[in-house]
């Protein structure tokens, strides 16, 4: 998919949902379609790394259940990290059961992801019951959905009639789901915003099936809003300088798309 696009700041006034407005609006203002996937397992670690990468990134995506020394303090910090340097919260949690369990999961437990997570998904696998149990508990927080369309790991078994029939389900939903997490934009509908995971400067895969796609290739080709990187970020030896080169390549690859 190579078509020009609309710019952000004009899909704002065409999303139904109330958070997806307000990324779409951080992105342009912040001129960054950057996420940072910060799988790390120690809260200091993921707060440093928050500080140091939050003025590059439009969202932090985290894997709070991986968190050894879980606290609500760590959630708390994040959140005001969050407002000091202008990014979303992304708990990447993809939900997938009946709907009565997952509101529960969403609001409470140990966790209580609803309560600082802005963003947050779920596999559409056990039909829209899912949907409509995050809602409950999402909605009025003005917090917002991504649904799983496309996985980045090899011989997942979500394909193309999986993806289309995710979309059907969203557009049961658009005041609530704000988009999708897929490897190429399933239609022109400038409502969706998509975010892709796996990409790096340099195609490949890992040892574990994780395969890599480029932030031109992920932007200009497959159509995706924000680029999510994690281990190349992460384990860079300067993670601050390669940040500011992900978010400058991003912003390039979108700015020649527009």
């Amino acid at each position: 998919m190579n078509s020009k696009r609309l710019s952000y700041s004009e899909r704002i006034k065409l999303s139904n949902n109330a958070l997806a407005q307000k990324l779409l609006k951080l992105m342009e203002t912040k001129k960054s379609n950057l996420a940072l996937s910060a799988d790390v397992t120690h809260s200091e670690k993921l707060l440093a790394i928050a500080d140091k990468i939050g003025s590059e990134i439009c969202v932090l995506k985290t894997h709070i259940d991986i968190i050894d020394d879980f606290t609500t303090h760590l959630t708390e910090e994040l959140k005001k990290l969050a407002k000091k340097h202008d990014f979303f919260i992304f708990e990447d949690r993809k939900f997938a059961d009946i709907g009565h369990t997952v509101k529960n999961q969403y609001q409470g437990g140990l966790y209580r992801i609803a309560d600082w997570a802005h963003i947050t998904n779920a596999h559409s696998l056990p039909g829209s019951g899912i949907i409509k149990g995050l809602a409950e508990v999402g909605l009025q927080k003005q917090n917002g959905l991504l649904l799983v369309a496309e996985m980045s790991s090899e011989e997942n078994l979500l394909d193309p009639i999986y993806a289309e029939k995710t979309l059907e389900m969203a557009e049961q939903f658009p005041d609530f789901v704000m988009g999708f997490i897929s490897q190429h934009k399933l239609n022109d509908d400038p409502r969706w915003i998509y975010m892709t995971p796996g990409v790096r400067f340099a195609e490949g895969k890992d040892h574990l099936g994780q395969q890599y796609v480029t932030p031109e290739k992920a932007i200009i080709e497959h159509g995706t809003d924000i680029i999510i990187v994690g281990r190349g970020i992460i384990n860079a030896e300067d993670p601050v300088k390669i940040a500011k080169k992900y978010r400058e390549a991003g912003w390039e690859a979108y700015s020649s798309n527009i």
